[in-house]
């Protein structure tokens, strides 16, 4: 009776552990999806301007942001309607009151005179733009760009092909546009998965530094160990059951025929 009774005891407290387990699971992984349905949204990129960093048809998501928050080197999707009204995906390259100029005698961009060093640009380029150095240009051709308060200068990672803030240095505003247009900051590539896109070292040391990661790992993290608990607690209760079903079998006796 004693015996039955400790492997009653085993397996109320496997039945119970196995539903905490399950419940606090499901609180975690729903409540990841939840919070980062409300924090991100997906697109998909339709061009190869902002390639090697993300290709056309790449699927990213994207972090709600106000126009306010967003710093040099961020990766923004943004709507303005005189680069034609459709959402777009370009990086920051220099906020209100900059002067944003291409190129130094290294081929670099200058941000307020100081030379930026940008690895996520491609290495190769066309051979009678590569320098001394085997590195294109950060822009095949020279510009020089005021950005006017409480506005964006833009440029793609595929500098050569890329239409952005400098095909549209003769309008108002001298190629950028206004930070009310910006509707998310893009944090990772989730199709293919190429994990998290980081914030530019080079920004850095500029006035106004370089944005906060965004949650993307605590959310990712809450579903696999929400997935993780789920799994593990559905799994325990019958193992345990079957375990003290064994445990409780009256063994045969060493005369039994």
């Amino acid at each position: 009776m004693s015996g039955s009774g400790r492997h009653d005891g085993r397996g109320r407290l496997g039945n119970t552990l196995s539903n905490l387990a399950v419940a606090v699971g499901c609180v975690l992984f729903l409540g990841g999806f939840a919070w980062g349905a409300v924090v991100y949204k997906p697109y998909t990129v339709p061009t190869d301007s902002m390639t090697p960093t993300v290709n056309a048809g790449d699927r990213v998501l994207a972090e709600r942001v106000d126009g306010g928050d967003v710093r040099r080197g961020d990766v923004v999707v943004f709507t303005d309607s005189v680069w034609g009204d459709v959402p777009m995906v370009k990086r920051v390259v220099g906020v209100g009151g900059d002067k944003v100029a291409c190129c130094d005698r290294g081929g670099r961009l200058t941000v307020n005179g100081k030379s930026l060093e940008e690895p996520y640009l491609r290495a190769e380029g066309a051979s009678s733009l590569i320098g001394a150095d085997g590195k294109a240009p950060a822009s095949p051709q020279a510009f020089t760009a005021d950005v006017p308060e409480g506005r964006l200068f833009l440029l793609g990672d595929e500098r050569s092909t890329s239409m952005d803030s400098r095909v549209h240095l003769e309008d108002p505003g001298h190629g950028s546009v206004p930070r009310s247009a910006v509707e998310a900051r893009v944090d990772a590539v989730a199709w293919p998965m190429n994990g998290m896109i980081g914030r530019p070292g080079a920004f850095a040391a500029l006035p106004g530094g370089v944005s906060s990661e965004g949650p993307l790992p605590l959310q990712v993290g809450a579903l696999v160990v929400g997935a993780v608990l789920i799994l593990g607690g559905a799994a325990y209760g019958p193992l345990s059951a079957r375990s003290t079903q064994r445990a409780g079998r009256p063994k045969a006796s060493a005369g039994a025929r």
